[in-house]
């Protein structure tokens, strides 16, 4: 199975913001990762959907939204407008899960729920059958920059035997700390989707980083 990189601009400069979208446009990451955050369901701040909107013209890259945010429902409409290919939100929300996914579906979007590290991802199956991809986060989600947490590991392959046994079309994204060498564990566990941040941004050149770390998975 391909291996997709979703590079998360969280790890960019946000003053620089239209050269790190050119830069991934021109690189071969498939997806580009916004990471929402409220100040509320994690403890930071980061964009809302207008950011979202006027980068949108700036590539047909896949925008994988994940929503780090407490009152999904009440802001869904402005990031399935702003362009998103692909909205992520998370299950440990007080909300109808079940209608955010198909309020989302409705809108010919893909739909995906993440997962904390303490979140078992029995939590979720009763909706793996309705959803597209998974987000399993391998690090507290709300900053950017930590540690790959390697007892996520376990959790990635009982996902991943469960979707095989079920023969479920579902992606397995996984989001924190990943690295050529802790993307190759995600993988091997049955992860088909990386997202990478700091580790891309911290190199010398954002393309040949990215491309690099594509071709090391592909």
């Amino acid at each position: 199975m391909k291996t997709i990189i979703s590079p998360s601009i969280l790890g960019g400069s946000f003053s620089n913001m239209e050269n790190v979208i050119s830069d991934l446009d021109k690189s071969k990451a498939e997806y580009i990762h916004f990471d929402v955050m409220d100040g509320d369901f994690v403890p930071n701040l980061t964009f809302g959907s207008k950011f979202i909107t006027d980068l949108r013209f700036k590539t047909k890259k896949v925008f994988d939204v994940h929503l780090m945010i407490r009152r999904v429902g009440q802001f869904l409409d402005n990031y399935i407008n702003a362009g998103s290919n692909i909205i992520t939100f998370h299950n440990e929300i007080d909300e109808n899960i079940s209608e955010l996914i198909y309020k989302i579906k409705d809108n010919n979007i893909k739909v995906g729920i993440a997962i904390k590290p303490k979140t078992p991802w029995e939590d979720i199956k009763e909706y793996l059958h309705t959803i597209d991809q998974v987000i399993i986060m391998t690090v507290e989600p709300g900053f950017g920059g930590q540690s790959f947490m390697n007892n996520q590991i376990k959790k990635i392959q009982n996902l991943s035997n469960f979707v095989k046994k079920n023969k479920l079309n579902i992606n397995i994204e996984v989001d924190g700390g990943i690295n050529f060498e802790t993307g190759k564990l995600c993988i091997d566990a049955g992860a088909n989707i990386l997202v990478a941040g700091s580790f891309l941004f911290n190199q010398k050149n954002l393309i040949s980083a990215t491309n690099e770390l594509n071709d090391f998975f592909n």
